[in-house]
């Protein structure tokens, strides 16, 4: 009890003699990360209000803060259409397979690098390190998979790849750093083997690093719509990217009848009302697709921060 009021006093003490600096520093830190946090997080706001708002209202400039005119016209248009329902699935699979896949081959091959022993540990890794800045491009890739491995409009060509260079630098700087040497020593007294240790030893206690690594590569498979507009051209197959591109792309050319002499007035406020839907269901659709990663976010959040700082900072 004494022990824990000495501590408090100090602690009041230690707070007490700040400086007059200190505490200027302080503050011009935090509003400037009050500034910074609202640049970032005012654009998603933005795209939400705007898409339950009355788009004359956006158009004028009058939602800024709060949404105008709330309807949810855009959503239930978006919603309705079949085709975003299936790219959520094939998303969902792609993503899902892509970060099992990735991760199978990532962590094995980080742990065996981490390695100071390993035989050509160093020739390996070069080599590694050499594809970061010379790939070998579109063109091979396209040939391998579309004529030899004949998997284009198939769901591994959305799952099947390389494993990031940089992804793998990171985990092997974590097995190095932050696992002791002395848990594996202890492990091959007991009798355990490589593999017994990866598995009993290394897994366990890389829990943060590998959240971050799902989650690198979930957001990167979620994001992705190049790959699947070059060897997909199934629309069953098509991811959710690639559907709300197609959908903003058809909204953004719904014809207008000008050339029509002579038009009723509530025809044309039909084309008028279709056009304005059409600009909300842009703000919609960019909400849709990015709100899974903004619910999975959270969950993950605790290791992220842990397994990166560690991952690239130590070592």
């Amino acid at each position: 009890m004494v022990g824990k009021k000495k501590s408090a006093i100090m602690k009041r003490r230690g707070a007490s003699r700040r400086s007059r600096g200190d505490r200027i520093f302080d503050a011009v830190n935090l509003i400037l990360i009050t500034i910074f946090f609202i640049i970032m997080l005012y654009p998603l706001y933005f795209v939400i209000i705007a898409s339950i708002s009355d788009i004359h209202q956006v158009g004028l400039g009058n939602v800024i803060w709060r949404p105008v005119g709330i309807n949810f016209d855009a959503y239930r248009q978006v919603l309705n259409h079949s085709a975003i329902w299936t790219g959520y699935r094939n998303s969902l699979i792609y993503t899902s397979l892509g970060v099992i896949y990735n991760l199978m081959l990532l962590l094995p091959l980080s742990y065996a690098l981490s390695k100071k022993y390993l035989w050509g540990r160093g020739v390996v890794t070069w080599f590694f390190l050499f594809t970061m800045f010379f790939s070998g491009g579109l063109i091979p890739a396209y040939i391998l998979r579309v004529i030899h491995l004949n998997i284009n409009n198939t769901i591994w060509v959305m799952i099947l790849g390389s494993v990031s260079v940089w992804n793998m630098v990171v985990t092997r700087t974590y097995f190095m750093s932050s696992i002791p040497d002395e848990l594996y020593e202890s492990a091959e007294i007991d009798g355990a083997g490589q593999i017994k240790s990866f598995f009993m030893i290394a897994l366990p206690l890389a829990k943060p690093i590998i959240a971050v690594m799902a989650l690198f590569i979930g957001v990167g498979a979620w994001n992705s719509f190049f790959s699947a507009a070059i060897y997909l051209t199934r629309t069953d197959m098509f991811p959710l990217q690639l559907v709300l591109r197609s959908i903003l792309i058809l909204n953004e050319n719904i014809p207008m009848d000008s050339d029509l002499v002579g038009a009723l007035a509530a025809d044309v406020e039909e084309q008028v009302a279709r056009q304005h839907l059409a600009m909300s269901m842009r703000y919609s659709t960019v909400f849709i697709g990015s709100a899974p990663l903004l619910i999975a976010y959270p969950f993950v959040q605790k290791y992220f921060v842990k397994g990166l700082m560690i991952g690239s900072l130590k070592g």
